[in-house]
């Protein structure tokens, strides 16, 4: 539990799924086979081959992983790509600087030259998945500890890896399934040149900003556009003035046609995590003890940024991003705390889990092999729960509250390393590089004083809040009655982590001896300590979530075995599908499909930098100005919803019709369903997209790059 919540910054249980509804399910591309019925009757006009074929051309070949952390679409013959303006957010401000901020004012590349290199930025093309259970599992008995089971099946995973990528540039993923009953390889194609072609201002791609975030109606072109580079035989390549742009396998044609309710829509993407078999035990622990710490220190972290980036324009370029980062999961898991109250996901999971006992209560031998599994989830809880709030303290406010505990964990092990005498002479020139390039990222968004306070604050809130001292980091006993503001100004002014000149300077001529006694390596070496104190505290806990989730999801499969299930999202690829529709949130309301311009112009509040609209905007839709890009009655709509099964990740998904075509990009879930990793909630989930005749007005007539847009397959 502990080491997955670490690690993925989220608690990475499995969840328990309802019956599958037509729009609920976030399926692998492999097996649509045994949806396409379904799919087809609902209105799509594809076959299988033409959603996924490992030979030809297919339509998963314009799905990419963004940058690791969302999806994006190949949409022109020329290697362009859809993505949300929050996708893009990072890569725009770092071409952004007081003096050009295109953050406000918006980017678009008049030619391919233009066009700006994102170092570190990538995209993954999908080439093939493949089964591999029985390879993995050869050796597994049932008379294995898990530790065993565990060891053996990552050694499994490892060799075949490596065979599987000998002799190619490809990268080979082999993820567990169906918590570990199952596991199958992904072959991923990388390239690592990836400019940025255009973004409208954040005016419009973040229009409504944090009150809006998560909520319908909505009114925000949330998308921006990159392009794919290869090497001039097409092959992946980093960056190169000689690189050209690519020719796809594929790219999705682009709708002018609009929605109407009912109408079928695919969201390809990558999903990155959902918790869809998470029992009761689970969802207690989250909404009790879990949550309220996560919010409470985020909300605190929040007020510090707000204040100094009001009070600096610099400071608020530089941590526009880290804040839209905190502050998305900070009101994700506002939400979720209500739906999962709201709706009592707790009460239907233990619907669902009296089911399961009295299935296996049935058959002795069903007993004999499921019989423990809940005991063994709800053990594992028990042991748990005295430590999720200092564990959540651990990560949120010591690890990753501050910027300077992680800079300097992540700068101490590479000068570890060079100082290490067993390190080859070789490699040092190289892990020197490495540390100047983390440096520059590190302090091109970092202000001294805002992590100060950050740091200040939330170390003395884990003090405060967390009593047991077994608990804490090592070094709060260094600091004098709590003082963490003593012990910051004498920290901050001596450590070379908080100064990019005096880093510099140690690098070219490092010192173990001096490095031991720098106050942030001593402060991150006493925060691992304590992460690592959790891990092994927590180590019997996980292994009884281990191995009673994966019997309880083996037998919830057994127990309906004509039921076609779907795994969790881990962000491999997925197809969701269902309808365009609205939805009632409350008694008494009924929310419409769309939205339009007309929206944009009521919340207007140019004072509320939230709701600013730009002049120009203001004027097209005061002169309904809108060109091709109108509806049929004349008005601009802007999002939709649909009732698809998204999560993190699928940010910047295509939104696919019937025939295969673009018509919008999702870029969020609903506030009413913000249980929905946990719970699909049929009445009230939906996906909230641009619409992308929105997208093609402000890049034409907003911005007047109508170049962009000609390079399009435009269907009408």
């Amino acid at each position: 539990m502990l080491k997955k919540w670490f690690a993925a910054a989220l608690i990475a249980f499995s969840s328990l799924t309802q019956i599958a509804k037509a729009d609920e399910g976030m399926w692998l591309p492999m097996f649509l086979n045994k949806n396409i019925e379904e799919m087809q009757k609902m209105g799509l006009q594809l076959t299988p081959e033409q959603l996924y074929d490992i030979n030809n051309s297919s339509l998963k070949d314009a799905i990419v992983s963004f940058g690791g952390f969302c999806t994006g679409e190949i949409i022109s013959s020329q290697g362009l790509i859809l993505t949300n303006h929050h996708c893009g957010y990072e890569a725009i401000q770092t071409h952004s600087t007081v003096g050009n901020n295109i953050l406000d004012d918006g980017f678009w590349a008049a030619n391919h030259g233009d066009e700006k290199p994102n170092e570190g930025l990538f995209v993954d093309f999908l080439v093939r998945m493949d089964d591999v259970t029985s390879e993995v599992l050869s050796g597994v008995t049932d008379d294995m500890s898990e530790t065993e089971r565990g060891q053996y099946v990552q050694a499994a995973i490892a060799d075949l890896k490596k065979k599987a990528g000998e002799g190619s540039h490809y990268r080979i993923e082999i993820k567990p399934f169906f918590d570990g009953n199952e596991f199958y390889q992904f072959t991923y194609e990388r390239y690592n040149d990836v400019r940025l072609v255009g973004a409208p201002p954040s005016s419009v791609g973040k229009y409504g900003g944090d009150t809006d975030n998560w909520m319908w109606p909505r009114q925000t072109g949330d998308f921006s556009m990159f392009r794919v580079y290869t090497a001039p035989d097409g092959s992946p390549a980093h960056y190169s003035e000689d690189n050209v742009p690519m020719s796809p396998k594929h790219h999705l044609p682009v709708s002018m046609k609009g929605v109407k309710p009912k109408d079928y829509t695919m969201i390809w993407g990558y999903p990155g995590s959902t918790d869809r078999y998470l029992t009761s035990w689970g969802i207690e622990q989250a909404v009790e003890r879990e949550y309220p710490s996560f919010i409470d220190i985020r909300r605190t972290k929040l007020d510090i940024y707000d204040k100094h980036m009001v009070d600096d324009e610099k400071v608020r370029i530089q941590y526009s991003s880290k804040y839209a980062q905190v502050s998305n999961y900070w009101k994700n898991r506002i939400g979720m705390s209500k739906a999962l109250k709201a709706l009592d996901i707790q009460g239907k999971k233990e619907g669902i889990e009296s089911e399961f006992t009295k299935w296996i209560n049935s058959d002795s031998e069903l007993k004999k092999k499921y019989g423990n599994a809940l005991s063994l989830i709800s053990e594992s809880y028990k042991e748990s729960d005295a430590l999720i709030k200092a564990s959540v303290y651990a990560l949120e406010a010591a690890l990753t509250g501050s910027d300077i505990t992680l800079f300097a964990l992540k700068g101490s092990r590479v000068l570890e390393r060079i100082l290490n005498e067993d390190t080859p002479e070789a490699q040092i020139e190289p892990l020197k590089a490495a540390l100047q390039g983390m440096m520059a990222d590190h302090f091109k968004n970092y202000d001294l004083a805002t992590d100060k306070e950050v740091f200040v604050t939330l170390m003395s809130k884990y003090n405060k809040d967390i009593n047991d001292v077994s608990l804490k980091p090592s070094f709060f006993a260094k600091v004098k009655k709590g003082n963490f503001e003593k012990f910051a100004k004498k920290a901050y002014a001596k450590s070379i982590f908080v100064d990019q000149a005096k880093l510099e300077a140690f690098i070219k001529n490092p010192s173990l001896k001096a490095l031991k006694k720098d106050p942030f390596y001593m402060v991150q070496n006493s925060v691992i300590e304590t992460y690592m104190t959790f891990a092994q505290k927590m180590e019997g806990a996980e292994l009884k979530a281990a191995k009673g989730n994966r019997l309880f999801v083996d037998g919830l499969r057994k127990m309906n075995p004509n039921k076609n299930y779907y795994p969790n999202a881990n962000f491999t690829m997925r197809c969701t599908y269902g309808q365009v529709g609205g939805y009632s949130p409350q008694d008494g309301a009924f929310y419409n499909y769309y939205t339009t311009l007309e929206g944009v112009m009521q919340k207007m509040d140019n004072s509320n930098p939230e709701f600013v609209v730009p002049s120009k905007l203001e004027n097209l839709y005061n002169e309904k100005d809108y060109g091709r890009y109108a509806d049929a009655d004349g008005k601009l709509r802007v999002c939709f919803i649909s009732n698809n099964d998204i999560t993190g990740g699928n940010s910047g998904s295509p939104v696919i019709n019937g025939n295969g075509e673009l018509v919008g990009c999702a870029f969020d879930g609903n506030w009413e369903a913000m249980s929905g990793d946990i719970a699909f909630e049929d009445n009230v989930q939906r996906t909230i997209s641009v619409d992308i005749r929105y997208v093609l007005f402000i890049i034409d007539k907003y911005a007047g790059a109508k170049h962009i847009v000609d390079e399009m397959t435009l269907v009408y």
